[in-house]
């Protein structure tokens, strides 16, 4: 009765998304150039998103007396899983409308649709193991506010002086953060939950299916998110190392 009753904190929560990306789009980056103004919009809906899905994650758990990898979902837990539901809809939304000229949405649309797979399971198929979820997703989205800014300043240009500095000071904390969140906890927060789950944790509340394509999916997205991170590290020490030779050339 509980997934009827609040089935409307979804469409409730899509159309709040979609009023602030229609508010960045229409007003707050209508100086921009026409192809930055869809990522800017789309970044002020991901800091909207992270940041409170951070906050509200967090409560969800705490108030949670009974909580673990199998329990049964609370009210507050299921509205931040159609919460996080409705933004990545919204994301979607957008990348079909306004497809990148640099390409690699497919990879964007796919980790979106994939990670709706596992929320709106747990949310309306199961009704359980939103504890583990929303674990991960405090992890995955602590650096939100740091990597929305570092890719807003990056997305204006290096015409704007402010963001141009902005991109300069806010590049390694988001680096560094996202390393720890990305490289270290989350694969930790994975190990203990796949191995609560093949130990029998979940038997009789969340079928095998379930719980395996919840975890192939997690994995898939930190080994991308993984992978993406190192690049931007190998990036960052080459133009670091071509500076310096550069300035001894001169």
């Amino acid at each position: 009765m509980d997934s009827i009753t609040s089935f409307k904190d979804l469409p409730f929560f899509f159309s709040l998304f979609l009023f602030v990306y229609l508010l960045g789009y229409l007003y707050l980056f209508r100086r921009w150039t026409p192809s930055s103004r869809p990522l800017a919009s789309s970044c002020l809906i991901s800091l909207l998103h992270g940041v409170s899905a951070v906050y509200l994650a967090a409560n969800a758990l705490l108030s949670d007396p009974n909580r673990g990898f199998s329990s049964p979902n609370t009210r507050s837990q299921n509205s931040v899983l159609d919460f996080s539901s409705a933004y990545f809809l919204a994301d979607l939304l957008h990348l079909a409308v306004f497809p990148s000229p640099a390409g690699g949405d497919e990879l964007f649309a796919a980790h979106h649709a994939a990670v709706l797979f596992v929320f709106l399971t747990c949310r309306y198929l199961v009704a359980h193991g939103a504890c583990a979820l929303l674990a991960l997703l405090i992890v995955a989205e602590a650096t939100s506010a740091c990597q929305n800014s570092w890719t807003l300043a990056d997305a204006r240009g290096p015409d704007a002086p402010l963001a141009a500095s902005l991109h300069r000071f806010v590049t390694v904390p988001f680096y560094a953060s996202y390393s720890v969140c990305r490289c270290v906890l989350a694969p930790l927060l994975i190990v203990k939950m796949t191995w609560f789950y093949v130990s029998g944790g979940a038997d009789g509340v969340i079928p095998r299916w379930v719980w395996v394509s919840w975890t192939v999916v997690i994995v898939v997205a930190v080994t991308v998110s993984i992978l993406w991170i190192w690049n931007l590290w190998v990036l960052f020490f080459k133009e670091k190392i071509n500076s310096k030779i550069a300035k001894k050339i001169q």
